[in-house]
């Protein structure tokens, strides 16, 4: 036990509850997890906190597979899961971002201004219309048009701030591990899962182990929002693995962590690569920046300089204590025989060949 505190250099930590909820699903598979002993505990700990789980919400749980989405991009075809998740986001922006010319230098003012304006554009429209399909009307022709990319493109000013968003319309971090894969005959897998915040809700199983996540803080509050919390309805969500291809072949699987930077992540890390010619690791390792809550997020790695013009052109500045996110991913070279990959070093994270 470690009682509350983090274990020290050379402790044993042992997790057997966990170890036999494991040894169940393996044995069991799904079922070991949603019915059973370890649905039985999680409900009954639940129920004890005050929660209105049951046992049938945890016997009724069925995967639900789902249609890709995607857009060109230089041409390349990016892929991302459909809402309930932010994927539809990514693309957008990737729609927005296409139309502009690139400036030389990568992490020059201008493309910081810029993936910064984007961003705050693209998250209006998510808070306004991400929700989950089978219960919300989600537009998400508009949100893939290049038409309506086009029209939020021209709002942005490359010498200032948008001061104010107009309505939507034509007219924070969390405890996530994102993980790809690419074997020896080319196929490749693209996957992330969170707990959200950083242990998720903070409740544990007292039997099984298992650590519960709290996915629920994405729903609305606000009534008659499309993402409105809603019993059987699934929240808003910030995960999203990434696919690129190109001539119906997978060319990188990639993802980026980092809660509500995602979308912004894989525009950024996509146009590094596509725009620029960099690899994998070099396309990870530019520094990031994000508008989010009014303010824009710089990494220690954007100097004062470049602070103190961000802030001349109407940005509200701060440095973050952590960095945005963090990505991996492989690029697959079919015609060499060759996989490249690139693995974040602002967390931990590792790029591995067989």
């Amino acid at each position: 036990m470690l009682r509350g505190g983090a274990p020290k250099v050379g402790t044993v930590y042992k997790q057997p509850e966990l170890a036999r909820t494991l040894k169940t699903i393996a044995a069991k598979g799904r079922a070991g997890f949603y019915t059973g002993e370890v649905a039985e505990d999680l409900v009954s700990h639940l129920n004890a906190m005050g929660g209105l789980h049951t046992l049938d919400d945890f016997a009724s749980n069925a995967p639900e597979y789902v249609t890709p989405i995607m857009t060109d991009y230089k041409g390349y075809q990016v892929y991302e899961c459909p809402p309930n998740g932010v994927g539809i986001i990514a693309l957008l922006m990737l729609n927005m971002w296409e139309g502009m010319d690139q400036p030389e230098d990568p992490v020059s003012i201008t493309r910081l201004h810029r993936i910064a304006e984007a961003g705050r554009l693209a998250f209006r429209d998510r808070n306004a219309y991400v929700a989950d399909p089978n219960m919300a009307e989600v537009p998400q022709d508009m949100l893939l048009s290049k038409d309506y990319a086009a029209q939020l493109r021209a709002m942005i000013d490359d010498k200032k701030v948008l001061p104010q968003l107009p309505p939507p319309g034509i007219g924070r971090n969390g405890d996530t591990v994102y993980l790809c894969v690419v074997d020896k005959d080319g196929n490749a897998c693209s996957f992330i899962n969170s707990t959200f915040h950083n242990y998720g809700s903070g409740i544990v199983g007292p039997k099984s182990g298992v650590i519960l996540q709290n996915r629920g803080w994405g729903f609305s509050l606000e009534v008659g929002h499309p993402n409105a919390i809603q019993g059987g309805k699934r929240p808003l969500h910030t995960i999203i693995p990434g696919m690129l291809m190109k001539d119906g072949e997978a060319v990188m699987p990639f993802g980026v962590m980092g809660g509500n930077y995602q979308p912004l992540g894989h525009t950024w890390l996509l146009s590094n690569m596509l725009d620029y010619g960099m690899d994998p690791q070099q396309a990870i390792a530019v520094p990031r920046v994000m508008s989010y809550g009014g303010k824009l997020e710089l990494e220690t790695t954007i100097g004062p300089k470049m602070a103190s013009e961000l802030r001349a052109m109407g940005h509200d500045c701060e440095y973050l204590v952590r960095p945005h996110g963090g990505a991996q991913a492989i690029w697959i070279d079919r015609k060499e025989g060759v996989l490249t990959g690139g693995s974040e070093t602002r967390k931990d994270g590792l790029a591995l060949g067989y």
